[in-house]
């Protein structure tokens, strides 16, 4: 692939609500009309297969709230409850492992949150025993964690490292000083080297950094020091966000309003910027959905092969893999349905104290989700579709059953972004930024566009 290049005005055009495509239908479908004894029944028959497993864990706590922030956390300086939090933990995951056939294996470990080191070293020690009692991790295990470079020691690293932790993900957003200091979130560049050092040391094998473009007071020119940091330091992926400005669903948003935010025309530049730079001299591929990667990471080796796969955790070497997940708000998802925990702390443990499954909502997938589903994670995991590989997939006719949704793209060939064939279609390389307009052609849930409860495509 080569450098991308980015066409501003295709970028105000498709620059719409939709959806990130981490499920289909996506979880604004989500229902609380999903009991438990529907799910448990599709859970058990899951369960008589053998399929890989990914476990996730969420850890909310944090100790100060980042203004920008759109993730679930629990804000307190109070750490005596992370050792409340793995007693729940480990009572949930002693109640699902029951209903899990043991001769399945983790392939995929993941904690986010929130912080993860939020926990002391012990607390991380004791969380990984818990979660090895009660499954069998493959020899090969992608174990990947999210760390804040600030308030951490290097025996996190260490106690990370001994649970069975071999990728890091750094939470960075932005090095300026000015920029961290609007929103609430200062963390030295030294300060992030010193982990990134205690990470390699430690064998990890791979690490991403989050950076975030939209942010008060960033301009192209301080952007493109942060990126030249970034280059310098060479992390193996990046994933790169678009600050969604949220306010009524994360009221500590509202502060940001009082700060200087970019306008729109520099907020297209900054990500003009962004894809231009990182895949500039094939230093990264532009794997899509705001993520990069080096150009022999597994994730873009995944994609030329057309191995790739996309679920809650992004995108994913390991598609067959069924995602059990753990913790308040957390969802989890096998081929059947989707299902997530209770999105507030007291209503978590109070479930788990009346024993009783956390349970706040979930979906049921129908037969035409699942063609529908495919349709899309193939689209935006190989930039490509092959109508008779699809066909034979599925056990539909392809081109048939998406003949209004496959002429719909007609407009996105005319700008370039797809080209057609009586056999498939291609994503072009200026097509991969518009990916989730796209996928959006094959999706048949979707409200009116002053409807949408979801971010920006681009």
């Amino acid at each position: 692939m080569s450098a991308l290049k980015v066409d501003l005005d295709l970028v105000k055009k498709y620059n719409v609500a939709g959806p990130r495509y981490t499920s289909y239908p996506p979880a604004t479908k989500f229902t609380d009309a999903l009991t438990w004894p529907d799910l448990a029944e599709r859970i058990l028959e899951n369960n008589k297969t053998e399929r890989d497993l990914s476990l996730y864990f969420h850890v909310p706590f944090c100790e100060t709230l980042c203004w920008y922030c759109g993730c679930t956390t629990v804000i307190t300086l109070n750490h005596s409850q992370g050792q409340t939090y793995i007693d729940y933990l480990e009572k949930e995951v002693a109640r699902m492992s029951t209903l899990i056939n043991p001769r399945r294996k983790a392939v995929q470990l993941h904690w986010g949150g929130g912080s993860p080191t939020f926990l002391s070293p012990d607390e991380i020690r004791r969380l990984g025993e818990v979660i090895h009692k009660h499954f069998t991790f493959s020899p090969d295990i992608e174990a990947g964690v999210e760390i804040d470079p600030r308030r951490l020691t290097r025996d996190h690293i260490v106690a990370l490292r001994e649970v069975g932790f071999n990728r890091a993900s750094l939470g960075v957003q932005d090095f300026d000083p000015t920029v961290q200091q609007a929103v609430h979130r200062i963390q030295p560049r030294e300060m992030t080297e010193q982990v990134l050092g205690w990470v390699r040391e430690l064998g990890f094998t791979s690490v991403n950094f989050d950076l975030i473009y939209g942010l008060p007071h960033q301009t192209v020119e301080s952007f493109n020091r942060t990126l030249d940091i970034v280059l310098q330091l060479k992390p193996d992926r990046l994933a790169v966000f678009s600050y969604a400005h949220v306010p009524w669903v994360k009221p500590a948003q509202k502060i940001l309003e009082q700060k200087i935010l970019p306008p729109p025309e520099v907020k297209l530049q900054l990500l003009k910027l962004v894809n231009e730079r990182l895949t500039e001299n094939n230093r990264y591929i532009y794997i899509g959905m705001d993520h990069f990667a080096r150009p022999d990471d597994e994730l873009a080796v995944a994609q030329r092969k057309k191995q790739l796969q996309r679920n809650f955790q992004g995108y994913s070497t390991h598609g067959g893999a069924d995602i059990y997940s753990f913790g308040m708000s957390s969802i989890s998802q096998i081929p059947e349905a989707y299902w997530q925990n209770e999105k507030e702390l007291p209503q978590y443990y109070g479930a788990l104290d009346a024993g009783k499954v956390p349970l706040h909502r979930g979906y049921l997938v129908t037969e035409e989700d699942r063609i529908r589903r495919d349709a899309i994670m193939r689209v935006m995991c190989d930039l490509s579709l092959d109508y008779a590989v699809m066909s034979q997939r599925l056990g539909i006719n392809f081109a048939t059953h998406f003949e209004r949704e496959l002429e719909s793209l007609a407009a996105f060939e005319a700008d370039g972004l797809v080209r057609r064939s009586p056999g498939g279609l291609e994503v072009t390389d200026t097509g991969r930024l518009f990916i989730r307009n796209i996928a959006m052609c094959c999706d048949n849930t979707l409200a009116p566009a002053g409807e949408r409860k979801h971010s920006r495509t681009i």
